[in-house]
């Protein structure tokens, strides 16, 4: 293991999973030069990303490891190999790396089906067996960390495979944002357009991030319409339903539900445990039964807390020797129960509802009936009973004075609509989680 392995090892830890799959993975090093160690990235994109932003957990990892470098120089790989031409007669941009960010541990095999997710599964394993045939665009939205990104991995890694020379174009909404203000920069907006319309399937996860910029909704408004006039396959993946995304263009949310939209929910407690099987087996740990149900029974609803929680397990096994047990968990897992104890105020509750409704908190304790503003207060009430210890009354108080019978009919309203409403179920998750973690 080189010196950036041994960086890349610790970079595993503080940054997500996809963010290690999408910028940190496809990262080689190169050479140490005195003080300077030089990486090899695979495009101008992932250069600026990880200068950008892992400069500060690089520098930290370094000095973890008290190793002699001062800096780090990322080398990209088209200024060390020979220009290729691409198909239209052009030359190969570095753009064309697409499929490089697909990783081959996303796959159909290593997902596990429960029924929170069986729907958006069998309508991503249609669309990656038969592209542009039954459903598009495909638009999978759910919370952080429940699959979306592994099924958009898994639909282009088959689609790969199956179909020699179709040319498949995985991205972000981030990086399509980045790629295009690269572009403008650079004067070479028709090679970008280029790239992204002469796909014949298109990718794009966490499309939810293009909101509020008008400029790359606009041009992704465009590719949107190219694609799909000419029959060609779109899949996209969001936290949130396109109605429920604040900031987006009605043009573009209207050509979002196009298609058909698939929702993944929570995993319950059994598909929780099936993953942690299906992990353990992957990594080759040996997990015992009572193990493997305290961290299903302790995890939130977010996979990759329970994949994160399967490393850390392991990595102390493996520095300390010790092999796993129900008390080494209790232990190296702590933070499961801690993170629950987390106090959540009323106040960080009605932040967050506000901006996920962008709303400004002060409006939710207006005295104000309409839909726009007492749908959320009446989210943001449920919450306050749901996560904090705060009386009814109590409450009341905190939403500008309403009386404790009107928290107890919001809260009342909320339970009975999560049960038929699937995108409030989803969108009360989504924010327990982040208001929790």
């Amino acid at each position: 293991m080189d010196l950036w392995d041994e960086i890349k090892q610790r970079l595993t830890t503080v940054v997500t999973a996809e963010g290690y799959q999408n910028w940190i993975n496809r990262t080689t090093m190169l050479r140490v030069e005195g003080t300077s160690l030089w990486v090899r990235v695979p495009d101008d994109e992932t250069k600026v990303w990880m200068e950008t932003e892992y400069g500060v957990q690089v520098a930290a990892a370094i000095r973890e490891l008290r190793a002699p470098v001062m800096r780090v120089v990322y080398e990209t790989q088209a200024a060390t190999r020979p220009v290729s031409t691409h198909s239209n007669g052009g030359a190969t941009d570095v753009l064309d790396l697409s499929t490089s960010h697909l990783s081959p541990k996303l796959t159909f095999e290593t997902f596990v089906v429960g029924t929170s997710n069986q729907l958006a599964h069998a309508a991503s394993w249609a669309v990656a067996t038969q592209p542009s045939k039954k459903y598009n665009p495909l638009f999978i939205y759910g919370g952080v960390g429940m699959g979306k990104t592994h099924l958009m991995h898994a639909i282009g890694r088959t689609l790969v495979d199956r179909y020699m020379g179709l040319r498949v174009v995985y991205t972000t909404g981030e990086r399509f944002m980045n790629f295009m203000v690269q572009s403008m920069k650079a004067d070479r907006m028709p090679t970008f357009q280029r790239h992204f319309r002469s796909a014949d399937v298109l990718l794009v996860d966490d499309v939810h991030n293009l909101a509020n910029k008008d400029r790359t909704q606009e041009e992704f408004f465009y590719t949107f319409n190219e694609l799909h006039e000419h029959g060609k396959q779109i899949v996209l993946s969001s936290d949130s339903p396109p109605k429920s995304t604040a900031g987006l263009v009605e043009r573009l949310r209207s050509r979002f539900e196009w298609g058909l939209m698939v929702d993944i929910q929570p995993p319950d407690l059994e598909t929780k445990m099936a993953i942690l099987d299906k992990k353990a087996e992957a990594e080759g740990i040996d997990l015992p039964d009572d193990v493997r149900i305290m961290i299903a029974t302790r995890s939130k609803s977010n996979v990759r807390e329970l994949e994160g929680a399967l490393v850390k397990l392991n990595a102390s096994s493996s520095m300390t020797g010790e092999p796993i047990s129900l008390a080494m968990a209790e232990q190296v897992l702590r933070h499961l129960t801690q993170g629950q104890a987390r106090r959540v105020t009323i106040e960080s509750i009605i932040r967050a509802v506000a901006d996920r409704f962008a709303l400004q908190a002060p409006q939710l304790k207006m005295k104000s009936n309409e839909r726009k503003i007492a749908y959320p207060r009446q989210v943001a009430m449920y919450l306050a009973k749901d996560l904090t210890g705060h009386s009814l009354p109590e409450i009341g108080r905190a939403f500008g004075g309403k009386h404790h019978t009107t928290v107890l009919h919001s809260i009342h309203k909320i339970e009975a609509l999560r049960l038929k409403d699937q995108d409030l179920n989803t969108l009360i998750h989504s924010l327990s989680d982040s208001l929790t973690s």
